[in-house]
């Protein structure tokens, strides 16, 4: 009897513990806000504005900003302050129909005018918190803030903005930046933003609200997290989830991913779970641009040779021309390349051809990632030959051959081609937006570059309305749960338009916090069985490459090693030192990373290599890219000790 009570005083001591433990890992504020992107930031300085006392923001990563650390942070709006400044004349409905227009009207038009008129005042925001004292890139050339952006279509009004952040090692986007400064003051000290903890699970309570948030924190224990008023997700897109865009698009799975990899859209599968509407054809809305470099696999950046501005050509891997090249309808050119195996491209040119496209001043890419000596020289493949140049890209000779030899032709005779191409003087001069010049393919030497169709944003998401409120299966409101940014689906139609990327999240960020303060969550609410839109085996993880493991069972020979990679705008060199067979010291002695995403991968990999004497470590959420790549040259150096 007496060990019985012993073991029963142990079991009840035991429970004790777990609720003592579970209660002192509740957290409480007003609003909880999952993701620390544009959405998030916005909303937690909205709710703060509108009365919240306090407010938590969930962030999977160790900084802020979500996607405005991989975006130049272009911004737009209509009859703004800016515009007046420029002696501008706009119109918010123009604004509207040209968003419309951009999107192949399949845009929702009213969530497309709630964000153009809300757009006005976030931009007067962000002017009045800093925004006028900031270099917009136009100024030198225009003297005036506004522009045409040609990365999108093109709009019929000026009304795009491009400052730049004042500090560029820090922040890409003057939005973000702007938004951090804000945060910071005493006014906003009600918020606080919990790092590198990931939100797993959305929790109903009786009453049907969403209003509890369990994740898990930087070191490993779970946390519920308890919101008085409204949950707001802002967990961003899919953009960084190849398996989840593969399931949406034809060749999804071969896209390049050029934002983070923590767009990995779990935050809409959450909403999901707890019976969100989810379009699957708005998933399929995912737009690209027809000039990705592969840094790493699967991974790249934006850098296109545009040598076809001056007589080049892009060839798919059949060795076909698939569009016009200088076409000034840029969605023309990106779902075409969507559409070619494998999403990928040859951009085909001549010794002529970069000649004249650094006289067009057209060749900026060139410049900073190509051309000789410059980091992505190696991706240039060259020979004297176009049946050698196709036999080093691996595809048929035959037809590229043909391929430029009906394209040479069309120059010689000035006829316009298949694809609409024109060649002759007055259409260059009507083309001026794209400054072509005419050449034939022809000369001493043919080059290559591949790109491949990028991604760095998704239009799929779960379903809200203007005030940033969840709809169910049903199209009814999900008590307490709001949703804000690209988690977001079927706002801007198949195609988005210019700085609806940056201003997109800021603007319905504002909407969800001020509706959210504003509402009481209703009662006697019931769950809808969720639609099976999102499946649990788009965000299984593959295991890690053999070139990232390596067996410490071998014996290391001591000294110092040292290897280099591809990073992304440069080569990566790591040193590694072993000392009585261990790893000793890892060292990141050459880099070419974004720092304001890198630097927590830079500083904690390296080390925690040594810690664990093996490359066999979890890499930093958000730079898992920059992990890898430290653990991939740490690999080589230890090959090297092993030899």
């Amino acid at each position: 009897m007496k060990k019985l009570l012993t073991i029963m005083l142990a079991v009840l001591l035991a429970a004790l513990a777990v609720a003592a433990s579970a209660e002192d890992n509740v957290k409480n504020a007003d609003i909880i806000i999952v993701g620390a992107g544009g959405g998030g930031l916005s909303a937690a300085i909205e709710a703060v504005n509108d009365g919240a006392q306090s407010v938590i923001v969930l962030e999977k990563t160790g900084k802020t900003g979500g996607s405005l650390n991989f975006t130049s942070g272009s911004m737009s709006g209509a009859e703004t302050v800016i515009q007046k400044i420029d002696g501008i004349e706009d119109t918010k409905e123009s604004f509207v129909q040209d968003i419309l227009n951009n999107g192949a009207h399949l845009g929702n038009e009213a969530m497309i005018r709630a964000f153009v008129d809300e757009d006005v005042d976030a931009i007067q925001w962000l002017w009045d918190n800093g925004l006028s004292e900031y270099n917009f890139s136009s100024m030198k050339t225009t003297g005036k803030h506004t522009v045409f952006a040609p990365e999108h279509q093109l709009y019929s009004v000026a009304r795009t903005y491009k400052p730049s952040a004042n500090d560029p090692t820090r922040y890409k986007a003057a939005a973000h930046e702007i938004m951090d400064t804000v945060l910071a003051t005493d006014a906003y000290k009600g918020v606080t933003i919990d790092f590198n903890t990931t939100a797993n699970q959305l929790v109903a309570n009786e009453q049907g609200q969403v209003l509890t948030v369990l994740a898990t924190d930087e070191n490993g224990q779970t946390v519920r997290y308890e919101a008085k008023k409204a949950v707001i997700m802002a967990t961003g897109g899919y953009s960084g989830n190849a398996k989840m865009m593969s399931a949406f698009a034809k060749n999804g799975a071969n896209y390049l991913v050029g934002g983070s990899t923590a767009a990995d859209g779990y935050g809409i599968y959450m909403m999901q779970q707890v019976g969100a509407n989810i379009d699957p054809t708005a998933m399929s809305y995912i737009p690209t641009f027809p000039m990705g470099h592969e840094t790493a696999p699967g991974m790249g950046v934006i850098a296109s040779s545009y040598m076809w501005k001056a007589g080049g050509i892009s060839v798919n891997q059949e060795g076909f021309r698939f569009a016009n090249e200088n076409d000034a309808d840029v969605v023309a050119r990106e779902t075409a390349l969507e559409e070619q195996t494998n999403a990928i491209q040859y951009d085909i040119f001549t010794d002529k051809i970069i000649e004249d496209t650094e006289a067009l001043n057209a060749s900026v890419f060139w410049n900073f990632y190509y051309a000789p000596g410059k980091p992505y020289n190696s991706a240039v493949v060259c020979a004297d030959s176009l049946a050698v140049l196709a036999e080093k890209l691996g595809i048929p000779a035959a037809n590229l051959e043909a391929t430029v030899k009906s394209y040479n032709e069309h120059v010689e005779s000035g006829e316009p081609d298949e694809f609409g191409r024109a060649y002759t003087e007055d259409a260059i001069k009507n083309n001026s937006a794209y400054c072509a010049a005419i050449n034939k393919i022809e000369g001493e030497h043919y080059y290559a570059i591949p790109l491949k169709a990028l991604v760095v944003m998704t239009l799929g998401g779960v379903s809200t309305n203007t005030d940033g409120q969840v709809l169910d299966v049903d199209g009814a409101v999900i008590p307490g749960l709001y949703a804000a940014g690209e988690c977001v689906g079927g706002i801007w139609g198949r195609f988005v338009s210019g700085g609806t990327g940056v201003m997109g999240p800021i603007v319905f960020g504002r909407l969800a916090a001020r509706a959210a303060m504003a509402t009481e969550p209703a009662t006697g609410y019931t769950l809808k069985t969720p639609a099976a839109v999102i499946t649990e085996d788009m965000f299984a993880k593959d295991a890690d490459s053999a070139e990232s493991l390596f067996d410490m069972s071998q014996t290391l020979t001591d000294g110092e090693y040292e290897a280099t990679v591809d990073g992304q705008e440069g080569p990566m060199t790591v040193k590694v030192t072993v000392a009585a067979g261990k790893i000793a010291a890892v060292v990141v002695s050459e880099n070419h990373e974004t720092q304001a995403v890198a630097a927590a991968a830079l500083e904690k990999v390296p080390q925690a290599i040594v810690d664990a004497n093996s490359v066999d470590v979890d890499g930093v959420s958000g730079a898992t890219l920059t992990s890898g790549r430290i653990k991939d040259a740490a690999v080589k150096c230890l090959t090297q000790a092993a030899q």
